[in-house]
């Protein structure tokens, strides 16, 4: 078995990520959808979404119309389905969803909807696509998780793959049927459950470089019995990380690229930049603590007198390393980062190379100035968590 340093497993999971080295600029934001696997939806929208972010960090500034269309466009480069969490996946991983599909007929519903309502939502879907206000809205008139019948019919379907959402309109989903808009190959091709398994095991696997049996499960919300026994005839090679308490499994390709040109000499250099608090570098919290020493946890849903680091702290990556957090707001036609919480001392490069990431991202969103309110290191502000 082969043994390898924690930070060589560093370097591996910031080249699988698309964080170190050449990244291939002409695939563009399809091209980083594949790569990760899997990006992460969410409402809450500061600088901009987060599933804009992802191609963002990696790609630089993209315009933000060109990645709604690489997600949405006509040329069917995605759908959206629950992968790490509602998420972006590539269109081409349409099969191995297959077993999350079916696991989903028995799953254990809460809301309910009555075979009136889903005859009806069904009959609308084979006139074509529509969206929650076409069938009476998404809510009884409550709260927001108050879904109406034809909502949770509509969400029912799209999880048993009987609908699917491969546009949204604003922030509404537009529902379709598969065979209108999944490519037939794709559309027949349903593998068995056990091999829909080992099949997103592997792709875990390189999407993270090097991981452990936790890792591999989060990243596509696997249980973990089903990781072990798909890890043999995944592909994925048993290695030893220095300093990590449990076993761990690295992408060959990963692995080789790491042993041809050895720890300093890996081709390409770090990507500076904000990221998203749901970036897959970062949505996993054991493993950011175990790759980073960073403790990340997202404050939106904290009260705003107990918030230390801010609503929508966003990591900053400097030379492989989260250096620091952000919280950021606009202000009419200015980039406003309200603190910046450093893990430790900063530098004068460290500094410097934060607000370069602040006055990228201020461009990126049309911002034409930067205000750096406060900054601060973590020693100085109280956690409550």
């Amino acid at each position: 078995m082969e043994s390898i340093s924690a930070e060589q497993a560093r370097r591996m999971f910031l080249r699988a990520q698309g964080f170190l080295g050449a990244i291939d600029r002409r695939a563009g934001v399809p091209g980083v959808l594949r790569r990760l696997g899997a990006v992460q939806l969410d409402t809450i929208s500061v600088l901009a979404r987060s599933h804009e972010l992802v191609p963002y960090a990696r790609l630089g500034p993209t315009p933000r119309a060109a990645v709604e269309s690489a997600y949405w466009g006509p040329e069917r480069h995605a759908f959206e389905y629950w992968g790490h969490a509602a998420s972006i996946l590539p269109i081409e991983d349409w099969p191995w969803c297959a077993g999350r599909r079916r696991r989903y007929r028995d799953y254990p519903w809460k809301w309910q909807a009555s075979e009136q309502t889903f005859a009806e939502v069904r009959a609308r879907l084979a006139d074509g696509p529509i969206t929650t206000a076409d069938v009476g809205g998404a809510k009884r008139g409550g709260e927001w998780w108050d879904w109406s019948e034809a909502k949770v019919a509509l969400e029912r379907l799209l999880a048993w793959g009987e609908a699917v959402c491969v546009e949204r309109r604003g922030w509404r989903r537009v529902y379709d049927l598969p065979e209108r808009v999944i490519p037939a190959h794709l559309l027949a091709h349903e593998p068995p459950t056990d091999e829909c398994n080992r099949v997103q095991v592997a792709l875990a696997g390189r999407h993270l470089g090097v991981a452990t049996v936790n890792d591999l499960a989060d990243y596509y919300r696997l249980r973990k019995e089903w990781v072990k026994a798909s890890l043999p005839d995944s592909g994925l090679v048993p290695v030893e990380v220095a300093g990590w308490a449990e076993s761990a499994w690295a992408d060959p390709d990963a692995l080789g690229s790491l042993g041809a040109r050895g720890e300093r000499g890996e081709r390409g250099r770090h990507r500076t930049t904000l990221l998203s608090p749901f970036d897959s570098l970062v949505w996993d919290r054991a493993r950011t603590l175990r790759m980073f020493g960073v403790d990340h946890r997202l404050e939106a849903y904290t009260p705003k007198a107990k918030r230390a680091l801010g609503y929508f702290a966003m990591p900053a990556l400097v030379g492989g390393k989260l250096v620091a957090r952000v919280d950021p707001k606009r202000v009419g036609k200015t980039l406003v980062a309200q603190q910046v919480t450093y893990q430790r001392t900063p530098g004068d490069r460290v500094r410097a190379e934060v607000r370069a990431a602040l006055e990228e991202a201020a461009q990126w969103v049309g911002c034409d100035s930067v205000v750096l309110e406060r900054e601060v290191e973590l020693r100085d502000v109280r956690l409550w968590w």
